[in-house]
């Protein structure tokens, strides 16, 4: 009796272990087309780790989250092949690992690493000590070419359709991890200010999350053009 029992709990591990695997391979991956242009889309944070935290209590990851999400369906409607860092509010680390911010950054930069997308847009939200800045903003590490080209297609998209008074230009920076360890063309897209009252309203209505959506989206196009896809540069991706 004992032994059936216990086999009977091995069978039901098992079948949990194949539904996990099962689950991250639904996320990760599928069947991509030959010429087909890869990007990997990362929602900022998640999990324990909420970013910032708005005026009126938005959460930073859940923003991030939802507004991926839409820039996914309407990239996947231009025959762009998606990638998720994540589809839900999880993390990227072990339950137990000590440091789980570290290893969440670690595994989505090893996800970049061996998918080799032609880029990387990663969503976030901005905050600062004033409540007057607003305004989207991209930001790209100083050092790649391509990621600066990327960073300024995005943020020229983003002013025409999301505010076209804003003045922001897409901006270098040497501290960000996703940038500096990321091989991929990769930028982050600060949709806007939670510290704003009037842009974190905003930020947590549906119309603008698909404004937004919709500009990253060009953004994206104008840099993966045919001549900047994939065969470009050699890159495949399983």
């Amino acid at each position: 009796m004992k032994k059936a029992w216990m086999e009977l709990v091995m069978a039901i591990l098992l079948l949990a272990g194949v539904w996990q695997i099962s689950k991250e391979g639904a996320r990760f991956v599928s069947q991509r087309r030959a010429g087909q242009a890869v990007v990997i889309l990362d929602a900022g944070h998640g999990g324990s780790d909420p970013g910032k935290i708005g005026v009126h209590g938005e959460k930073e990851k859940e923003l991030n989250l939802q507004i991926t999400l839409l820039l996914k369906k309407k990239l996947e409607k231009k025959d762009v092949f998606v990638i998720l860092t994540r589809d839900s509010d999880e993390g990227l680390y072990e339950s137990g690992s000590k440091n789980k911010k570290v290893q969440d950054l670690q595994n989505r930069v090893e996800l970049i690493h061996e998918k080799k997308p032609d880029c990387v847009v990663s969503i976030h939200q901005n905050s600062y000590t004033s409540p007057e800045v607003k305004g989207a903003q991209v930001f790209y590490f100083t050092h790649s070419a391509e990621g600066k080209k990327l960073a300024e297609d995005l943020q020229t998209s983003l002013v025409e359709g999301v505010d076209p008074a804003n003045h922001r230009m897409a901006k270098g920076n040497t501290s960000y991890y996703l940038l500096k360890k990321t091989d991929a063309p990769a930028a982050i897209v600060e949709c806007g200010f939670l510290s704003n009252p009037q842009e974190a309203e905003l930020l947590k209505s549906k119309d603008y999350q698909q404004k937004l959506a919709d500009s990253i989206c060009k953004g994206i196009l104008e840099y993966i053009k045919p001549d900047k896809k994939s065969e470009k540069t050699g890159k495949t991706i399983t």
